[in-house]
């Protein structure tokens, strides 16, 4: 009889014990915006027919080990192939946010090394589709190193050298329609 109320014990008891002491590493990598959600269409403050600016983004739960992380946009709905909107890598681990409207965000945006978007410049450039709605893939990799890549580098580059150095891998997509 002992022995039985002990295995109830342990089948009630220790599930939950366990589920409140997971370590914050094992929480899902999340990345999300306050301005949309998954899915959702992207506000006109954040696209050519706005103020152009970045999104502010937040993620959690990257993988331990984490030494930088990199975030590529980029709409594979535009006409001529996949066009890519935002480069950015050597993001450092500690940072967990990015709003390049606050003053830490644009510190925070400074300290990163901008790539070169398919418009051939080192800066964020918002949804500007030329007609129909598009998909804006926001993904955010979480790597092992710093890469060893000037600024200016292109997404090729970018993922070339990252390739092998991905310890995780977050996404989140809005999507935009002009009004005009």
């Amino acid at each position: 009889m002992g022995g039985s109320i002990s295995l109830i014990f342990f089948i009630l008891v220790l599930p939950a014990a366990l589920s409140v002491a997971t370590p914050e590493n094992e929480r899902p990598f999340v990345l999300r915006s306050t301005a949309f959600r998954e899915g959702e269409m992207i506000p006109v403050l954040y696209t050519c027919d706005g103020k152009d600016l970045a999104p502010p983004l937040s993620w959690e739960g990257a993988p331990e080990g984490t030494r930088s992380f990199t975030l590529i946009m980029d709409d594979p709905d535009a006409p001529v192939g996949t066009w890519d909107h935002w480069v950015i890598f050597n993001i450092p681990h500690h940072i967990r946010a990015i709003d390049a409207a606050t003053k830490e965000g644009k510190e925070i945006m400074a300290s990163v090394t901008w790539g070169k978007n398919s418009w051939g410049r080192q800066d964020y450039g918002g949804p500007c589709p030329p007609g129909g709605t598009h998909r804006y893939v926001f993904r955010l990799y979480a790597l092992d190193i710093l890469l060893n890549l000037k600024p200016g580098a292109d997404k090729k580059e970018v993922e070339a050298a990252m390739k092998e150095n991905i310890i995780g891998e977050t996404r989140l997509v809005g999507r935009y329609r002009r009004s005009k």
